[in-house]
This record gives structure tokens, sequence and C-alpha cells, in this order.
């Protein structure tokens, strides 16, 4: 008797999830990964302050060497929710500031900074267009936007000492990002502790201006990975950090298709991309070491007396063990040229 229609489907289909296996994930972002059934995993975030990490899933460099590693991509929207995603082991790697990367460190979570992946003048102090402040001291008593945890914020607290001033001497408005923008030109605040690209992008479209700007404050965008994943997978993380070599080589050359990218990305004009790419510098050793160390160290006492963190003690020793330089050590290529 002829089997009905119906059953020989269904056998055909199971013989084919048994020769073949399942269908490759696919993350939100689009991107696909390996085979989900062979126990790897490699979860990274990207970031329109990170050109790398747009370059390499946008090529899809990692998902074409690593076919038998599900890949999945998380945006980050500032240091503050790399760090949260480390936190809660919702990805192996992630990109923040120096200064995002300590605090997290002397806060508990358990990471390494494993790389430079480059050196952006990324923040400022930004003020509205026709805006009667002029100077730090103009900010007493003033409302700023900024997000707490991230370089704008704590380049903002470095910036008010400058004038003498403290994070108490004005009401900081705790805003991700894009919000602190939109609340700029709103008129709710009368400054932001900018980040680009909104930073760029409100210069271009509103008419803001930076108050003030010190790349020095700066404390390089970093590669944090954590303790565990590098422990348990020290390839995968050699394979990221090779892959961010080549990404700053290939941003070097071809500057106007990472600024087509990150336009097309973050839903930003092709101008203000370009600005954000200006103000970005990928020739810089992927190797943490002494210069972002003077960088934090300047950092780590307004930690403390912001109180960010419990004391000075635990801020001094995350430092001393923050940095896990091994990976950037053996990068091929080296991003710097």
């Amino acid at each position: 008797m002829r089997k009905p229609r119906t059953l020989v489907a269904v056998a055909a289909a199971a013989l084919t999830f048994l020769t073949t296996g399942c269908v490759a994930g696919e993350d939100a972002g689009g991107a696909t990964g390996g085979n989900p059934g062979d126990g790897r995993r490699l979860r990274l975030d990207y970031a329109y302050y990170n050109f790398a990490s747009l370059v390499i899933r946008d090529r899809r460099w990692l998902e074409d060497e690593l076919k038998d590693t599900k890949i999945t991509w998380v945006l980050s929207a500032g240091s503050n929710k790399a760090n949260e995603n480390l936190r809660a082991d919702a990805i192996d790697i992630g990109s923040t500031a120096g200064a995002a990367a300590l605090l997290a460190r002397a806060n508990g979570t358990p990471i390494k900074t494993i790389a430079v992946f480059a050196r952006p003048e990324w923040t400022a102090l930004v003020v509205p267009a026709g805006s009667p402040i002029a100077s730090l001291t103009d900010l007493k008593g003033k409302k700023v936007a900024a997000t707490k945890g991230t370089d704008p914020y704590f380049f903002l607290l470095q910036s008010l000492q400058t004038a003498g001033l403290t994070g108490k001497d004005v009401q900081v408005v705790n805003l991700q990002h894009a919000d602190g923008k939109t609340a700029l030109e709103r008129g709710s605040v009368d400054a932001w502790a900018g980040l680009d690209p909104y930073m760029a992008q409100t210069e271009q479209e509103a008419g803001s201006t930076l108050l003030y700007r010190n790349p020095g404050f700066n404390t390089y965008g970093v590669l944090n990975a954590r303790e565990e994943f590098l422990a348990e997978h020290p390839d995968l993380a050699q394979t990221v950090l090779n892959a961010y070599g080549r990404a700053a080589r290939w941003i070097r050359e071809h500057p106007r298709e990472t600024a087509e990218l990150l336009a097309r990305e973050a839903k930003i004009p092709l101008p203000v991309a370009k600005a954000e790419l200006e103000r970005t510098s990928f020739d810089v050793s992927a190797v943490p070491g002494a210069d972002q160390r003077t960088v934090l160290e300047r950092i780590a006492p307004i930690l403390v007396a912001d109180g960010d963190v419990k004391s000075e003690q635990a801020v001094r020793q995350a430092l001393d063990s923050l940095f896990e330089p091994r990976f950037a050590q053996a990068q091929n290529p080296p991003q710097a040229s």
C-alpha cells in the first residue's frame, strides 16, 4: 500500500535534519553564525563609536574564519551598556572607553582590557546654538546631560576640575548619549557631555558648539573580555584581536567606505560620519600599557571623589590587574602601521 504523502514528507524532513544538522543562527543585526549545535559561541558587541567593530561585522571576517562557531553581535549604545552586558554574561568581548573599563573592574566586574582599538577624540562639552555659556565656569549651577559610567561623564568631571569645579557644582542629568543630544537641542539642559556621532550631528544640523575640547581627557577605546571567556577560549580572543588589526588597516585604506558604513548603520548623514572618522586615530598600538595607565591614573582620584567606587584602594587594585596584553602583543596583523 502506498504511504500517505504527509508521512513521506515528515520522513524526508527528519532525514534531512539528521544528515545536515541545524541551520546556522542569525542575530538581530542579520549576521549569521556557525552551527549552533557545535557548542562553540562567540558574542561580541558593535558600536557606532567603534568603527572597527562595524567593519568586522559588515565584512563577516569572523563568520568566514570561524565556521564552527555561532557568532552573535549585540549593539552597545555606550560604554555603560557594554559593561552591563559583560557583567550579565550577555557578551564575551565588549568595547568601552578606558575609564569605563577601570570603573567596571573596580566595582567587581571580572573583565580584562585586552586591546586598544583606537585613540578617538569622541567627546567634548557641547552647548546649544546661541547659548550664553562661554566658559567652563559658566556651567556652575547649570544642568549638564551626561551618561554616567562613560568617557563623556569622566570628561565632564575632568573638565570641571580644570576650572576649580566638581560634579557637585552642576546638575548632572543622567541620560544615554542620544537622549542627551535631544535634551540639549530641546533646551531641557544647558550643556551636554557629548559623544560622536551624535556630537558631530548636533554641530552640523542644529548649530550646537563645542564649549570645551581636550583630546588628552579622552581615555582611548578599548576591548574588554570576561576573564572566564579568556581562560576557556584564548584562541577565539586571539582571532578577534587579529580581525581588529585587519580592520584598522582596512579603515586607513578605505576612509570613504568606512564613513559610508557608519552613516548607513547609525542612520546619520555622511558628513557627520566623516567628522567622527576624522576625529579618530587607528594608528595606535593595540597593546594596553603605559600610555593608557597614565590616563587612568589621572581618572582614579576623580572616581573616588565622585563616589563611583568604594575606595581608592579598589581603584588601584583594579588598575594593577586590568590589562591583559598578551593577545594584542600577538596580534597579526598589528593595527599600527
